[in-house]
């Protein structure tokens, strides 16, 4: 059975974290996806090493399932062989600074000329405009794209998350950009540009902090449980700030992560009141209903507590959900890469790499009935040059050659 994206070749001129996120799920999802390093190669191959003289997981985890070719796009001969490249190339993503391929003597005029079906996709910090040139990277664009400020506790400063939304998310975004692009392209038979900036991408996903920003010119957020309301959308801690209030309560035995995100809805107050030994609040006026609760929902949470800490934080998961009352554990990254139903599904897999040996990363989250994906080895630097170059019709007795001039 063939791959969703069998047959499209991509050439992926990305690194660090938020282009190679995107060219994995194309790799994922079947493009034979082309790694084109410089010489020394993507600097993540060295950042954060826990092995000597090994690619770094950083590197490894953002690049299953890719060819690796290397090239000094300053020489002539590497740009030469580069266009030739182009040529036989569906999609083309990059994440340099703004008007590095410019600068190599590959604006978009000249792309597109080389190849016009040719699809290039970029991701930039930020769209044209004062920001255009700033550079941009993880927490930058969390800072700048709204989630930052909406972040942590209503006394505490700006938080980022943990979850790579700046970078990791806006390749997400690339994805969906590239797919659509390609799908277009068998209507026209053209190629296109697709951009995508990581501010924008992040200001995408903070979408329901500005519809609260909006909401606060008619009044408090009730849904929040902050005592204070100024002209801006506050920080609130683990409230969602949704239809449905929520808070992250203790468990037993009370370690860092011993704790389970516990969400009230209205059908389930009078199951929650029964469970902590207080039936008579779910009739009373006080109590029973959502709009009697908004404003006291630190109590609420806090008699929560009071039974939460007396369980462990999966104790309490099956009761609730025995209860039809949504709940989910807090779970430590050390939890999530030995939990058997996460590997059971693919989503944390184990892959051999040759000089590393067996180490976890994630799996590809989206799931193609026809197209199934097994997670590969990252590959070696400059590991696919032979064959990739005799691709374009370059004579083999030229590739010691094109190494010994350091174009390769």
């Amino acid at each position: 059975m063939g791959k969703a994206l069998e047959g499209v070749r991509v050439l992926d001129m990305t690194h660090v974290q938020s282009g190679p996120s995107a060219t994995q799920i194309l790799a994922w999802l079947g493009a034979d996806v082309v790694k084109l390093e410089g010489v020394t190669g993507d600097i993540t191959r060295q950042q954060l090493r826990d092995l000597p003289d090994v690619d770094s997981l950083y590197f490894t985890m953002l690049n299953c399932n890719k060819r690796s070719i290397t090239l000094n796009m300053k020489s002539e001969r590497g740009k030469e062989i580069f266009a030739e490249l182009i040529k036989k190339t569906d999609i083309l993503v990059e994440n340099f600074a703004p008007g590095a391929i410019d600068r190599m003597g590959f604006t978009w005029e000249r792309l597109e000329e080389i190849n016009p079906a040719l699809i290039y996709a970029s991701i930039k910090g930020f769209g044209p405009g004062k920001f255009a040139d700033c550079k941009a990277y993880e927490v930058v664009a969390q800072a700048m794209g709204g989630a930052m400020s909406t972040t942590g506790f209503e006394d505490g400063p700006p938080t980022a998350t943990g979850a790579q939304i700046g970078d990791s998310g806006t390749g997400m975004h690339l994805v969906a950009g590239v797919l659509a692009a390609l799908y277009q392209r068998v209507q026209t038979g053209r190629g296109q540009r697709v951009t995508v900036a990581m501010q924008e991408a992040v200001l995408n996903l903070t979408r329901v902090k500005l519809r609260d920003q909006q909401r606060l010119a008619h009044g408090p957020l009730k849904e929040y449980p902050n005592s204070e309301f100024g002209d801006e959308v506050p920080r609130s801690g683990n409230a969602s700030g949704g239809g449905q209030p929520g808070w992250a309560v203790k468990c037993s035995p009370g370690g860092p992560n011993d704790y389970i995100y516990v969400i009230v809805q209205p059908p389930g107050w009078p199951k929650i009141a029964d469970l902590l030994g207080r039936p008579e609040l779910a009739d009373d006026p006080e109590w029973a209903t959502p709009e009697a609760r908004l404003n006291k929902l630190d109590k609420m949470f806090q008699l929560i507590e009071e039974w939460t800490t007396q369980h462990d934080k999966w104790a309490v998961m099956d009761t609730l959900n025995a209860l039809n009352v949504p709940c989910g554990p807090i779970l430590s990254t050390k939890e999530l890469l030995e939990d058997e139903t996460l590997a059971e599904l693919g989503a944390v897999v184990e892959v051999d790499h040759p000089q590393r040996g067996v180490f976890k990363t994630v799996g590809c989250p989206i799931k193609l009935s026809d197209s199934p994906v097994e997670v590969l080895p990252s590959p070696a630097l400059g590991e696919h040059n032979a064959e990739l170059l005799q691709d374009i019709g370059i004579d083999p007795s030229e590739i010691d050659e094109l190494k010994a001039a350091g174009v390769i």
